[in-house]
């Protein structure tokens, strides 16, 4: 029927040879390596790990030189990846209260058991281009680590102990933890289910959605109760063992976000919490995930729903880039016959339309016959 898609095989075919060559660039100067990737764009592929779920920086590296940079489209093609790989089973809970700390800042107290940890940021930096970049010069030698690392508190735990933060709540007795990779989204959603939608969100939407509740197109008024981010353990259950190993570190990085909360009929006057959780060093993902997560939680508190961010449909139905890329770029694939139809419908109209303003005179006709 899509008589102009004929010899198409042959032009998509030329069309992936055209992008190899622009993926290559200019042949004089080295191909860049998959090693060059991870150690010296390590923040994108940390993007790509989070938003792919799949832990792998060296498979993220390789799928952000095959999209030639394309975020989204690395982290599409690391997602099919993923489906590909068996799996073994599901990790214990991790124990973000026993991370290997190397950034950790908090707006809500000054002085900290162990200290605020400024770590690689840009947060002090002047936004101004670097010229000596330019040039491949050899830099310092690397920095080292001074000593071993030791967990420190969360600044949650401060609060609890005074009572002022609700707790870490506890799952309903044979609670299964949902896996949304396998299962259909069902609306309403329990909080993990949401949480892991949330994590592999678009960092772009979130971060917009988290902004509009600042600005008052939600009930949220907060603070950093602490970024953290730094290593934790991942520990598989093997049932013929009957305790967990550990199958290495990753690193992650943790905001809760605090909110006041005046109190109901069930609950006292307390601090809440919204919760994010992302691989890699990603600031920005892990608080827009702990805004829109506490802007979500309007059941949990009796709230009434009145912005986008607190509707748990729109959000979680929205947030997936890899679909709304879908979604959206399908629009580009032949719509010839729906188009025809839509021609033919915009050629009729446009003659009844003709037709009736030559039977009805115009309000000049009027007014010459009075």
């Amino acid at each position: 029927m899509y008589v102009a898609v004929k010899g198409g095989e042959a032009a998509i075919a030329n069309a992936h040879r055209l992008l190899a060559d622009r993926r290559r660039g200019d042949r004089s100067l080295p191909s860049i390596t998959i090693e060059q990737i991870v150690a010296q764009l390590g923040l994108a592929v940390d993007r790509v790990m989070a938003e792919a779920s799949l832990y792998d920086r060296a498979i993220a590296a390789l799928a952000i030189r095959q999209s030639r940079g394309d975020m989204i489209e690395a982290i599409f093609i690391l997602r099919a990846y993923r489906t590909t790989l068996p799996r073994f089973g599901y990790s214990v809970p991790v124990e973000t209260s026993r991370m290997l700390v190397e950034r950790r800042v908090s707006a809500t107290y000054k002085d900290l058991p162990g200290g605020q940890l400024l770590g690689p940021t840009f947060d002090y930096t002047h936004r101004l281009l670097d010229p000596s970049l330019l040039r491949d010069e050899q830099v310092e030698e690397p920095l080292q680590r001074d000593g071993e690392q030791e967990p420190v508190m969360r600044v949650s735990d401060i609060l609890a102990g005074e009572g002022l933060v609700e707790g870490d709540g506890e799952l309903p007795a044979g609670h299964v933890p949902g896996d949304l990779t396998r299962e259909p989204l069902e609306f309403p959603m329990a909080r993990d289910l949401r949480l892991q939608a949330l994590a592999r969100g678009d960092e772009g939407f979130l971060l917009s959605l988290a902004y509009s509740t600042q600005r008052g197109y939600g009930n949220n008024h907060p603070f950093v109760g602490e970024v953290r981010m730094g290593e934790v353990e991942v520990e598989l259950d093997l049932p013929e063992l009957g305790f967990a190993v550990s199958l290495g570190r990753i690193q992650v990085t943790e905001c809760q976000m605090i909110t006041q909360f005046k109190g109901s009929v069930k609950s006292p006057p307390q601090f809440t919490r919204g919760y994010g959780l992302v691989f890699g060093q990603n600031e920005r993902k892990a608080m827009s995930m702990s805004l829109v997560d506490r802007a979500l939680r309007t059941d949990e508190f009796e709230e009434d729903v009145v912005s986008p961010a607190q509707d748990e449909e729109f959000v979680i139905s929205h947030s997936d880039n890899v679909q709304a890329t879908g979604f959206v770029e399908h629009l580009k694939l032949p719509h010839y016959v729906d188009f025809q139809a839509e021609l033919d419908l915009m050629r009729r109209m446009r003659r009844e339309h003709d037709e009736r303003s030559r039977e009805e005179p115009g309000d000049d006709t009027l007014e010459a016959a009075q």
